[in-house]
């Protein structure tokens, strides 16, 4: 039985593609919604035995590594990361998940939780698996940040319970930014709406990306985080409409205050005369 062995892992916000092919001597200009695949040939030097090996990269910060050994994706991702900075920075595989494809002509084919069982490998297979668990795992990333953001907004909550609001407005402006940022990710980047251009050709490749995107739950899981991104938006809405509250009362009671003194002053004035 022929495998072939898939780790995904999101490592950073964004990665740039045509810098990292123009460095293995690819003359193509790729667009957003491409993925970047370096085959046998393009890992010689980066890892020790290549054979059998290659690697995925996606412009929204994941990377996808086929038959390859923990020290050797990590060799990679050092390797990439003197072309691209943001990969630099990666030193964990902490947003990661596992997959892979079995070639047996004596099981029913069928996609499974942890594998895909198929009579023979056809071409798209690799990219279709490699695609969704990309998306899947900068999901898992984007769920993670949306989640720790939540967690923030209850410590705001549970403060103003007892009658205090403590954020500024450069705090509420930057949390409003981190909350469009996950919106911005989960639509724009990630591109969990676009399916691969194979799948508008390849009727076989569209089936299986539609399946595996249904095991993998992407559209449930990017709905639950643009409800959880509204709900924080309408929460930090209500911030800034009771700081601008705060504000316009302290701006009338200094306003008060003038014009206490200024009566205060004018009464003295009199006095003296």
């Amino acid at each position: 039985m022929a495998t072939a062995q898939f780790k995904a892992a999101a490592l950073t916000n964004e990665i740039g593609l045509n810098a990292l092919a123009a460095h293995f001597g690819i003359r193509r200009k790729y667009r957003w919604e491409d993925s970047l695949a370096l085959g046998e040939r393009a890992l010689k030097g980066v890892v020790l035995e290549p054979a059998g090996k290659s690697v995925h990269v996606f412009s929204f910060g994941a990377v996808v590594f086929v038959n390859c050994q923990h020290h050797e994706m990590m060799d990679v991702i050092r390797y990439l990361g003197q072309v691209e900075g943001g990969l630099a920075e990666a030193a964990a595989l902490t947003h990661s998940d596992d997959y892979r494809i079995e070639v047996s002509s004596e099981e029913e084919p069928s996609v499974n939780n942890d594998c895909l069982v198929v009579p023979r490998e056809e071409g798209y297979q690799r990219e279709m698996v490699a695609t969704v668990l990309a998306k899947s795992v900068a999901l898992e990333r984007t769920e993670t940040g949306t989640n720790a953001l939540l967690d923030e907004i209850e410590d705001v909550v549970a403060l103003l319970g007892k009658g205090r609001l403590t954020m500024s407005d450069e705090q509420l402006a930057q949390m409003s930014a981190r909350i469009l940022g996950f919106r911005l990710s989960t639509l724009s980047y990630i591109m969990l709406l676009d399916k691969p251009d194979i799948t508008w050709v390849n009727e076989g490749a569209g089936a299986l990306y539609d399946e595996l995107g249904a095991l993998f739950e992407l559209t449930d899981r990017y709905e639950s985080i643009r409800h959880k991104t509204e709900a924080l938006m309408d929460i930090t809405t209500v911030f800034a409409g009771l700081a601008h509250a705060k504000r316009g009362t302290r701006l009338e009671w200094a306003v008060i205050i003038l014009i206490a003194i200024e009566i205060v002053l004018s009464v003295t004035d009199m006095v003296m005369r």
